[in-house]
């Protein structure tokens, strides 16, 4: 049974992540985990809230009535899951979010986490917060970003040949095998790495092979140009409702342990939900 562990807040961008990856799990063995993480106490003073004349019991009354709030919110939302025959079930950590969500999913050995974000900005490549970008740095397994709710029907992989990507393709074909839904993979010849159309061929073939393997019949499409800028274009074009890639290509980050500038730009820059996939070995 996979484990998905979903962050909450009272935001309605969190709410539709939790109903987005109940009807992404619907045709799965899975139970979700809506968490919410609460501020320590520790860390929080008066000016917090805005309020420095406020003492210190005021502030714990404070986060224990937005973590009940929260919790009804969650409950709530809960119904969607299980309607569809989905364990949900709310949780509750003390901390800083990022590094508790983190802590929680490596640790309990969970397989997805799923954030909600914000559907617009009025201010291009601010539409990642810094919560989201962090775990999607260091999450050692497949993180998804929503920004709203679509029905899954059409299905973009990003490719690339890695073994990141590799093992994208593997994971949302076994996740979508009983849903069926058209998936295109998409490769792109990027002009620096100067990639010749037989090697392109091949590594479509190679993705377009374990595709089949889950009895799926993928539409395979191939061009030329900036790895990111096409796949974005792909994505603004094809009305597609899920996008998924592997944490980074052919070549490591600089720095390791983060995904490469091309996943999160994808992450940030559209607004369809998008997988980016990376498992605990990496």
């Amino acid at each position: 049974m996979m484990k998905i562990l979903v962050a909450v807040d009272e935001s309605e961008e969190s709410q539709r992540a939790l109903q987005y990856a109940c009807h992404l799990m619907a045709y799965a063995e899975a139970k979700v985990d809506a968490v919410y993480v609460k501020p320590d106490e520790a860390d929080m003073g008066p000016e917090t809230l805005y309020a420095p004349f406020v003492g210190k019991d005021a502030v714990k009354e404070w986060i224990e009535k937005k973590a009940e709030s929260v919790a009804e919110e969650v409950l709530s939302s809960c119904g969607v899951c299980d309607s569809g025959k989905i364990s949900c079930w709310p949780r509750i950590l003390v901390g800083e979010p990022a590094e508790e969500i983190l802590n929680a999913a490596h640790t309990e050995k969970y397989d997805m986490i799923v954030l909600g974000a914000q559907a617009s900005s009025s201010i291009r490549g601010f539409l990642l917060g810094a919560v989201q970008a962090k775990i999607l740095h260091h999450a050692r397994l497949p993180v998804l970003i929503v920004r709203n709710f679509r029905e899954i029907k059409r299905v973009l992989v990003a490719y690339r040949g890695s073994d990141c990507d590799q093992g994208a393709v593997e994971f949302i074909a076994s996740l979508l095998l009983k849903r069926k839904p058209e998936i295109t993979i998409l490769h792109v010849q990027e002009n620096k790495a100067e990639e010749n159309d037989t090697a392109a061929k091949a590594c479509l073939l190679k993705g377009e092979q374990k595709l089949k393997e889950f009895e799926h019949t993928p539409v395979t499409k191939m061009t030329k140009g900036n790895f990111t800028d096409e796949i974005l274009k792909e994505v603004a074009t094809g009305r597609y409702d899920l996008v998924v890639l592997g944490a980074y290509g052919h070549k490591r980050p600089k720095y390791f342990g983060l995904i490469s500038d091309e996943a999160l730009d994808i992450a940030r820059l559209t607004t369809r939900p998008v997988l980016v996939y990376r498992d605990m070995n990496a």
